[in-house]
């Protein structure tokens, strides 16, 4: 492959995508490829997508006029959820030369290196249902934390998303292999690793979806404060049903990892939790916060909820919105729900009008803050650790605590990657 090409990426969507995105590009770096800035004149331009939401979509699609621009003769490609659930649809868009779905993503140099440019787009994709094995991913933007990919794919079928579709059945890296990448990236002087995965919780399954020698979460946890040096691992995000008091317990006594949980709700109402068909009920939420806030009261606890699911009422609503004030949570990532096809939700009565959507949304952003600031307060005056980040705005540098609070202070050449005790 001719080795003065030069290749950019962009990345749309979750820390998963991030991960993987790191990967593809150092998949290209053995090819001898010349590395450039998205908004840079590229040979190649390699954009990973998600499709959690509608403007998602749209932005694919911005971002292929956008370099098209840049480089008219340019090679553009295609790649992630929405290109595994819309192959032949992003095909017929102006500018795509090839479209790459989930069981191809790992081949995308050989999928390249075979292209012939003839006014017609090559599509790399199969059935979802055809995807197998577990392909391990990290990035390495920065030296300071990285995204370590364990688990993929998810065997829940939620009315709203289409990420089973787009990334198959629940299967993972064996623990062995997790500690394996884990020791390549400690030579690196990494200092954090957050583990991420669809559904995080469920690691475990193997290649064809099954329980591989009775791994699972818990297990996982315990290898990696054992058995690595790195000195901080955060668990991304994990399913309320799948947080086990034994997990919970753990993470408490732990050193390496970090008090703090990411847990989707998506809804404080029992009713639309069915509708939705999540796997637990309010109760069982409030009472993993509970635990947790009792083993660890400097905790912090962010929140997924979705506001304008189909058959959202005033009521229900306002049923969610008391349930998260009073809950002792840190923060919110508030998601306003948009219509994906093939997905149950679709077809529900009850529609949302859209302005609505975007109140409630407003309101619990507005909650958000409020938690966030409150949770921030209680630690006034507190030493905690920080670990510092490489750069420099306007001469000063972030940091985030063991419990995920933003630190900003003067920058110091001294603390860059670097755990240091500070009163905040």
């Amino acid at each position: 492959m001719n080795n003065e090409q030069s290749i950019a990426f962009h990345t749309l969507g979750c820390k998963l995508n991030f991960s993987e995105t790191s990967t593809l590009s150092r998949l290209f770096d053995q090819e001898g490829f010349q590395k450039k800035e998205f908004n840079q004149e590229a040979d190649v331009y390699v954009i990973n997508t998600c499709s959690v939401t509608e403007n998602a979509d749209k932005e694919c699609k911005q971002l292929i006029r956008k370099v098209k621009k840049q480089n008219p003769n340019s090679t553009v490609v295609i790649t992630g959820c929405y290109a595994q659930l819309k192959s032949e649809q992003i095909a017929k868009m102006d500018g795509v030369d090839i479209v790459i779905g989930a069981g191809e993503k790992y081949n995308i140099v050989e999928h390249l290196k075979t292209y012939k440019k003839n006014g017609t787009t090559k599509i790399c994709s199969c059935d979802i249902d055809d995807v197998e094995g577990f392909h391990s991913s990290f990035s390495l933007n920065d030296r300071t934390r990285t995204f370590l990919k364990v688990q993929d794919g998810c065997d829940y079928s939620c009315t709203f998303c289409t990420i089973p579709l787009a990334r198959g059945h629940s299967r993972s890296d064996t623990i062995q292999g997790v500690i394996d990448n884990v020791k390549e990236l400690q030579q690196t002087g990494i200092q954090e690793i957050v583990l991420t995965g669809v559904n995080l919780g469920d690691f475990g399954k193997g290649f064809n979806g099954n329980r591989q020698h009775e791994e699972n979460f818990y297990d996982l946890v315990v290898a990696l404060d054992q058995q690595t040096t790195i000195p901080r691992y955060r668990i991304s995000s994990i399913e309320p049903n799948l947080l086990t008091n034994e997990i919970i317990d753990y993470v408490a006594k732990s050193k390496h990892f970090m008090p703090h949980f990411h847990i989707p709700l998506q809804s404080g109402s029992n009713t639309l939790l069915a509708l939705m068909k999540r796997r637990y009920r309010r109760e069982l939420y409030a009472d993993r916060v509970a635990t947790i806030k009792s083993l660890m009261p400097h905790c912090c606890i962010g929140v997924d909820v979705i506001v304008g699911f189909p058959g959202e009422t005033d009521a229900l609503f306002q049923e969610t919105y008391d349930f998260l004030h009073g809950l002792d949570i840190s923060y919110l990532h508030v998601f306003t729900y948009s219509e994906r096809e093939n997905t149950p939700a679709i077809e529900m009565e009850g529609v949302v009008p859209m302005h609505i959507r975007k109140e409630r949304n407003a309101r619990l952003r507005d909650l958000s803050e409020k938690k966030m600031n409150y949770f921030t307060e209680q630690h006034l005056g507190q030493t905690r650790a920080i670990l510092f980040e490489q750069s420099e705005k306007k001469g000063m540098m972030e940091g985030y605590s063991d419990n995920y609070i933003k630190v900003s202070v003067p920058f110091n050449e001294d603390w860059v990657n670097k755990i240091v005790n500070v009163i905040l």
